[in-house]
């Protein structure tokens, strides 16, 4: 079905095309009048403005980009619904798009955000991101941009974190005041800063505590098939830790899986802690021991962050780095 142009109501109504165009973008010289004639017009017809063209004229848009390694992983849904709230009560909507973890996929969402004029983007970069010039280009073009949970380090932008090095300090803290010694750290990609900020604050714990001979790191993913993975990996050497600290909630549920599978008791001969507080982790049973990461609260803060940068609104320099406090929260599994 051809859809409608601004050409077809100047001829329904016997009209230039420049009166339409300016009535439709309420440009003062039209009168209200014809204002009205001209949009009852364009409903009827179903005009639907062009976008992209109007963003390439004018240059800006009401609109905020979103991308996220995976829009189906909690932490990142729920962090959407707070950048999405705190857009709606500014008068902006937002387009979200999903890296799939992979920094191919990424660069292409960049590029079409930036193509359409987007007023900005948010961004949490996919497990494969390790290079950052794609984004510094963007920054020297005058993007606005603000990154949160997952960042670069040596880019100069506004942020959204939590202290995961604080964080893992807690949780593994947590499991040596209980008893355990041989504490195995499922951690994710050291790439990611998130990731290595973890592993760190489970290196100092053992550290602190003289437990170093009992450090032992096991490298894998962010997914629950990566933790189901090296349990079964550790279970098939003869290697059954007393307790786990995950670098995130899907990797505690992959190895809780690979566990209850073997029949071996939790917490009774292996506690699990992991990280995030994923609506799943107050299901399973025994409901699992987390680090409640504040994730509507972070993306709300992301959004006001970068639309405070497109209002030109003033900012303060301890604004640059927002760090949100996180809370361990005990349940059965530990």
């Amino acid at each position: 079905m051809k859809q409608t142009t601004i050409k077809d109501i100047a001829v329904k109504l016997g009209l230039s095309v420049s009166t339409v165009s300016r009535a439709l973008s309420d440009h003062p010289d039209i009168n209200q009048k014809t204002k009205e004639l001209i949009k009852e017009t364009a409903v009827a017809l179903k005009y639907r403005p062009n976008v992209v063209a109007r963003n390439l004229k004018s240059s800006k848009s009401n609109q905020i980009g979103v991308i996220v390694p995976e829009i189906r992983h909690d932490f990142f849904a729920n962090a959407i619904s707070g950048i999405e709230e705190v857009a709606y009560q500014n008068g902006y909507t937002v387009i979200v798009a999903q890296s799939n973890e992979d920094y191919k996929r990424e660069k292409i969402n960049l590029n079409s955000l930036y193509l359409n004029r987007v007023s900005g983007i948010i961004i949490s970069v996919s497990q494969s991101t390790t290079k950052s010039e794609y984004f510094k280009n963007l920054l020297r073009s005058g993007v606005k941009m603000v990154f949160f949970d997952r960042t670069l380090d040596d880019l100069d932008t506004y942020r959204v974190v939590i202290n995961d090095y604080e964080s893992s300090l807690k949780a593994v803290n947590f499991l040596i005041e209980k008893g355990y010694k041989k504490i195995i750290h499922f951690a994710g990609p050291q790439t990611l800063s998130t990731c290595l900020n973890r592993r760190l604050g489970y290196e100092e714990a053992m550290k602190q505590s003289g437990l170093v001979s009992y450090l032992h790191i096991e490298e894998g993913g962010m997914h629950e098939s990566d933790g189901y993975k090296t349990m079964h990996k550790l279970l098939s050497k003869g290697k059954t830790p007393e307790a786990i600290f995950a670098v995130n909630d899907p990797v505690a549920i992959g190895a809780f899986k690979r566990l209850r599978e073997e029949g071996i008791k939790i917490p009774g001969e292996v506690a699990i802690v992991g990280f995030s507080n994923n609506p799943i982790t107050e299901l399973i049973d025994p409901p699992l021991t987390t680090i409640e990461q504040p994730a509507f609260e972070m993306g709300k803060a992301a959004a006001k962050l970068l639309i405070d940068q497109i209002e030109e609104r003033p900012l303060k320099s301890e604004d640059k780095i927002i760090k949100l406090d996180t809370k361990l929260i005990i349940r059965g599994s530990a």
